[in-house]
């Protein structure tokens, strides 16, 4: 967690003074056992009532002292915890941001929503931990040890040999304990992962009947989780009893050696009990700092998981170049892609050239790299081979959040988020005024249901658009895109829920754009590509033809094989 504290440095007066108090209610609750000593020596002992009071009003004092240090100690440690679980969670959520689409499939989800949350909560709880206990738990202890010596010399030898033994039993078994701790949250990761898809995928698990194979599978991450958690926490539990045995057997070693004394005149009845009010005192305080280390034990696991994914570093270089306002050609030279990890391609050797104003159609098989090829586009995945053009440049040369600003993207999956129609239609643009927003609700035809609409762009939508049907999100997350007004508008395969007609019109509105952008549309269906200006069509990866909707028809087989497919008349009057 070394290079985590860096997130702590806003809240170095509150580091400092945190355990400067604790150290303060320490010193004087170290007096509260001399001051019973005194009470049995010199009040009971001469029944000398009024110092009884007066010591026992001095007791009073040092706890009402006490408790406002340890009130003062914890505001500080709790200040400075927050702002440290603050500061590492904006910095996990900013460098997650900027991580490649590659890096965040490898990743996983589920891992990352279990570094943003679980793990970062208990660093948080750690760090408040060590701010009061740190210093305050081994300071009483050797604290109590050196009052001892200043009470009696040969009884406090006692001190000195359980001192280490509870010391090599706390120290041991956190060594024991460390490497368990991580596996256990890696089990943890498991579990969110099986949960998180359970939710997702709630609706296919119900239709294929899963729910009794999913609940055993979850039962069964669940039960490992459980059996890790036991195994280190039978470990983890030795040491309280341990740590009882061990002081315990100094207070039994004390109440001898000091009734001996007391026998012969060496030694004072309170001064016999105030050494067991000391070893008592570790014993509290050495059960504490086992808490403390079993929680420190923890969150430094949880810590080095953090650091694992803030290590990761960008694999996407970025750009210095803004967008010069030049027409937007896009041009691909023999562009090829390559997932980590896949055994082949998804897309080998594309060219084509897109100029503005134009509609590129992309078509294909499931699998043969639609989306893939759009991807490039925004640079949400970099080529493996070959480059891509924008406006006569490299798209590596662009600033990359620039380069997007110019891009609208409607992805295949149709995502909203809980707010109004209107604040999902500013994630296009935050200035978007009440006109544009309406202009662009009318190109997506979404304008006819959002009417129906109690409060229009006012109506809440819940989160994922649950209370929208798949059509009506499909076309706000278009008209989403158009807000923006963007200079390349790409469509990856999101009017699959819109009917014929519905998209048809959608289609020629977006053809009568002002500025005319370079539209790309994905589309499994023929009717959705056949009017545009190209049509790229994708066969495993390859380019199986480039060409308009005619000279595909002629030529390319793979899209007379998908246009008869879907249009079988036509089919039979050509044959």
């Amino acid at each position: 967690m070394r290079s985590l504290l860096v997130y702590l440095k806003d809240y170095k007066k509150e580091s400092v003074l945190a355990p400067l108090f604790k150290m303060l209610e320490a010193s004087f609750e170290l007096l509260v056992p001399l001051v019973m000593a005194s009470v049995i020596d010199v009040g009971i002992a001469r029944a000398d009532r009024p110092y009884i009071i007066r010591m026992c009003l001095v007791l009073i004092a040092l706890g009402l002292v006490g408790l406002v240090c340890s009130i003062t100690a914890q505001y500080f440690s709790a200040k400075a915890a927050s702002g440290f679980g603050t500061g590492v969670r904006h910095a996990l959520f900013a460098h997650i941001q900027g991580l490649t689409y590659s890096q965040m499939d490898r990743m996983g989800s589920s891992t990352l929503i279990t570094r943003m949350t679980s793990d970062i909560n208990q660093m948080q709880s750690g760090v408040n931990l060590v701010l009061r206990l740190f210093l305050r738990s081994p300071f009483i202890v050797f604290g109590a040890m050196v009052m001892a010596f200043t009470v009696d010399v040969p009884s406090a030898f006692i001190f000195v040999v359980v001192i280490p033994v509870l010391s090599v039993i706390v120290f041991g078994i956190m060594l024991l304990t460390m490497p368990l701790y991580r596996k256990v949250q890696s089990r943890l990761d498991r579990v969110l992962l099986a949960t998180r898809e359970n939710l997702s995928g709630v609706r296919v698990i119900r239709a294929f009947n899963k729910e009794p194979e999913e609940r055993r599978r979850f039962e069964k991450e669940n039960q490992m989780l459980t059996d890790a958690q036991k195994f280190v926490g039978r470990i983890s539990g030795l040491m309280n009893p341990l740590t009882y045995v061990t002081v315990n057997g100094g207070i039994i070693a004390l109440i001898y050696v000091g009734a001996v004394r007391v026998d012969i005149g060496d030694l004072t009845q309170g001064e016999v009990v105030a050494l067991i009010n000391y070893m008592s005192q570790i014993l509290v305080e050495l059960v504490k700092l086992a808490n403390l280390i079993i929680t420190v034990t923890k969150a430094a696991a949880c810590g080095r998981r953090v650091e694992s994914v803030l290590a990761v570093a960008p694999d996407m270089e970025n750009g210095s170049r803004k967008w010069e306002g030049a027409d937007p050609a896009v041009e691909f030279v023999h562009v090829s892609l390559a997932y980590p990890g896949a055994a082949a391609d998804s897309l080998s050797d594309i060219t084509f050239r897109a100029k503005k104003g134009q509609t590129i159609g992309v078509i294909g098989g499931t699998g043969s790299g639609k989306s893939s090829l759009v991807s490039l586009i925004p640079r949400f995945y970099d080529a493996s081979g070959g480059s891509i053009w924008i406006c006569g440049h490299d798209i590596r040369e662009y600033d990359i959040e620039d380069l997007r600003s110019h891009i609208g993207v409607v992805p295949q999956k149709a995502v909203l988020f809980k707010g109004t129609i209107g604040e999902n239609l500013r994630w296009g643009n935050p200035d978007a005024s009440e006109e544009e927003l309406e202009h662009a609700l009318a190109v997506s035809q979404a304008k006819e249901f959002v009417d129906k609409k109690p409060g229009r762009l006012d109506f809440p939508v819940e989160q994922g658009g649950r209370n929208l049907s798949g059509g009506q999100k499909q076309r706000l997350t278009i008209a989403r895109a158009l807000v923006r007004k963007p200079d390349i508008l790409i469509l990856d395969d999101s009017a699959s829920a819109l009917d014929f007609a519905t998209d048809a019109a959608l289609r020629r509105s977006i053809r009568s754009l002002e500025g005319g952008p370079v539209v790309f549309i994905v589309s499994q269906r023929a009717s959705s590509v056949q009017e545009a200006d190209q049509i790229i069509v994708l066969d495993d990866g390859l380019a199986a033809g480039v060409g308009t909707h005619e000279e595909l028809l002629a030529s390319c087989p793979a899209y007379q094989e998908i246009y008869y497919s879907q249009f079988p008349k036509e089919a039979s009057v050509n044959g």
